[in-house]
């Protein structure tokens, strides 16, 4: 394994290291749902695999944007370029079990004492990546995915994908019947040029509808035409809320890697969820209520 890049793995950049504080204060165990621990490079060295290459970006400054912000809770998903090497994340857990979940990336035939491990570590889901690798982008395994979703069934984990919702129009009808309930990076992560009514978009509708199914308000940047604050992204996030509102959950897509243009700094991310909730309880339900049902949190 390399922790260098490569032209095949370009080097991304760092987030900005002074986040500021929202312009609205976020509800007590407001949970930040998706961020990513990359390194250090030297002691967990990436994937040879990997199709681009992260800076360091570790808990303490983790830490620091999520108490500059008032986030008290955080979920860690496994980054693509460690492939099925959880071990970043896992050490990461296990320094603060409290505040901190996980998802992971796992191979097919992973042992069962394994998946033990994670949950006691505070691992509650599994991610399927078909955007950001170099095979398989575009399509998804049903019966890989079927045979890995009874694998977790028992621990009460969810699967968790990353993909492109316009892709696949018949979404809910591939996923009626799924063993495990699934989640959604990115609002979808379909471009808004796609528009409203895109077949994709609404399939997602109405899987979330069925209370199987729940989405991510996670980086606009990914799917906006525009610039901060991504005012074409409102409506779509807008419509997500519509149909389910007990079934998003936001997060901050720390430390933001593969940014295409300006890195935005994470008070403004924080601010675009104003927009998109502007009432003070739904906000309240996507920050602190949904976050805790779908990972396992306490009341309290």
């Amino acid at each position: 394994m390399s922790d260098s890049a490569s032209p095949s793995a370009p080097l991304c950049a760092a987030p900005d290291p002074q986040p500021r504080a929202p312009a609205f204060e976020l509800p007590a165990l407001s949970c930040d749902t998706h961020a990513h621990i990359c390194g250090p490079a030297a002691r967990y060295p990436y994937s040879p695999e990997r199709v681009y290459t992260p800076p360091d970006a570790l808990m303490p400054a983790y830490r620091h944007m999520l108490d500059t912000l008032g986030v008290a809770r955080a979920v860690l998903v496994q980054p693509s370029v460690y492939g099925t090497d959880n071990t970043a994340m896992l050490d990461a857990l296990a320094a603060d079990p409290v505040h901190l979940r996980g998802v992971a990336v796992i191979a097919p035939d992973i042992s069962s004492a394994e998946l033990e491990r994670m949950h006691q570590l505070g691992v509650r889901g599994v991610r399927c990546n078909i955007v950001d690798v170099k095979e398989g982008k575009g399509r998804l395994p049903m019966d890989l995915l079927g045979a890995l979703a009874e694998r977790i069934k028992h621990l009460g984990w969810h699967l968790e994908f990353l993909m492109h919702v316009d892709e696949f129009p018949d979404l809910d009808v591939l996923l009626k019947d799924f063993p495990v309930e699934v989640v959604f990076g990115h609002l979808g992560y379909m471009r808004t040029d796609q528009g409203l009514q895109a077949p994709g978009f609404l399939a997602l509708q109405r899987l979330l509808k069925t209370g199987r199914a729940w989405v991510k308000l996670t980086g606009p940047y990914r799917i906006s035409t525009g610039t901060l604050p991504y005012p074409d992204v409102t409506p779509f996030a807008h419509a997500l809320l519509a149909a389910a509102p007990k079934q998003l959950i936001w997060g901050s897509d720390w430390p933001h890697v593969m940014v295409k243009g300006a890195m935005p700094n994470d008070g403004d991310l924080a601010d675009c969820l104003a927009a998109w909730a502007p009432d003070e309880k739904l906000r309240e339900q996507v920050l602190v209520h949904n976050p805790a049902r779908l990972y396992g949190y306490s009341a309290a």
